[in-house]
């Protein structure tokens, strides 16, 4: 599904030169390639604060805890998404409030937030699912009629863009009240082990994150917050330094490929091609929708041809054991969610997919969905 090797041989001399200078200073923690990557991606993201912690599900909860959410508040997100959004409400003793999808672009469907919102709503979680922002403009409007936060998860679209309806762009992560992210080493920018970041333009909260991610002090042995541990080590930091400047080639990388995947599939009846629905679209995942009832076989005849490929996801979180609720849900408000778990399928995208391989997988796909 991804050739991180290839990647790795292309940035070789580059990374080890990063990692080694790591190595050599012996700073392994908060050193100086931390706050080297954290200036750096701020300016990339054009945002005033990124803290860097230790993984994308640590971002989101620090995001919250940041944020001062009680237990008890309402958290409305998406239910056709990575359960670690919903984990960290839950973690925190918030509630999460899980609502349905576009057919789509698969994001958090604006009528959903709607009728989901009640007095103890505090927060809206936006995942910007698969690589594509969801509507940002609608979002905020809501946050701000209702006074809610807007906390973006932006763990599969680092690079994206957004345009917003006045015409201004903003990268995916830096349009709510904070924004948090993942450096899993699939992500289109991921490090050599774990790594997250939290993005905000509020210079009060992003002080008391820097003392969350760090056990809460802001001096040493000095606890003023209540904190984690959770900090980004030199040497992921140092790979991701050394791998951002090339992040507009990897997503332009992975729009190409994405376009060559659509031109071989457009023509197949059963087969639905991912949507954008603006320019900004970085594909982390390039999913389609087989409407043949026969997504199960595919999965199964291209695992036979040694192609892989990935259901993402396969069951809702609404039916999710850690996450049911029989009082609050029912499956009429999961329709499109519901249907969307039997008809996905992930094919193999990265920036090393080259059009050899982009025909065998098509050409496989087409000749078994024609049989």
């Amino acid at each position: 599904m991804v050739d991180l090797k290839g990647q790795y041989n292309d940035i070789k001399t580059t990374v080890n030169a990063s990692i080694e200078e790591v190595l050599e200073n012996t700073a392994y923690i908060n050193g100086p390639k931390v706050h080297e990557f954290q200036k750096n991606l701020e300016a990339y993201l054009g945002v005033k604060h990124v803290i860097p912690c230790a993984n994308g599900t640590d971002a989101l909860q620090i995001a919250m805890m940041g944020l001062g959410l009680k237990p008890g508040d309402e958290v409305i997100t998406a239910d056709f998404t990575f359960a670690a959004t919903v984990e960290v409400i839950a973690l925190l003793q918030l509630t999460p409030v899980l609502v349905d999808v576009n057919p789509d672009d698969f994001n958090i469907n604006i009528d959903a937030i709607k009728k989901a919102i009640t007095p103890k709503t505090k927060a809206i979680v936006p995942v910007h699912l698969f690589g594509q922002c969801a509507n940002m403009d609608a979002i905020m409007e809501l946050a701000k009629a209702h006074n809610l936060y807007v906390i973006e998860d932006n763990a599969q679209a680092i690079g994206a863009s957004y345009k917003s309806k006045n015409g201004q762009i903003f990268k995916a992560g830096t349009m709510g009240d904070v924004g948090a992210t993942s450096f899993f080493p699939s992500k289109n920018l991921g490090c050599y082990g774990d790594g997250g970041a939290i993005f905000t333009n509020n210079d009060d909260l992003a002080h008391t994150i820097r003392g969350i991610v760090n056990h809460g002090m802001y001096e040493r042995y000095h606890h003023d917050v209540v904190g984690v541990n959770s900090r980004l080590d030199s040497i992921q930091a140092a790979v991701l330094d050394a791998k951002l400047p090339k992040l507009d080639v990897y997503n332009k990388a992975r729009q190409d490929a994405a376009k060559k995947y659509d031109e071989a599939l457009k023509n197949i009846d059963a087969v639905v091609l991912p949507f954008r629905n603006q320019h900004g679209h970085v594909f982390h995942q390039y999913t389609l929708r087989i409407k043949s009832g026969n997504r199960d076989a595919l999965v199964k005849h291209l695992n036979n041809n040694g192609i892989p490929c990935g259901v993402y996801y396969p069951i809702p979180l609404h039916k999710q054991k850690a996450y049911a609720d029989e009082k609050r849900y029912n499956e009429t408000d999961f329709i499109v969610t519901n249907q969307l778990v039997q008809e996905v399928i992930s094919l193999p995208m990265h920036t090393e997919l080259d059009d050899e391989q982009i025909a065998h997988i098509t050409s496989t796909i087409i000749n078994f969905l024609n049989e």
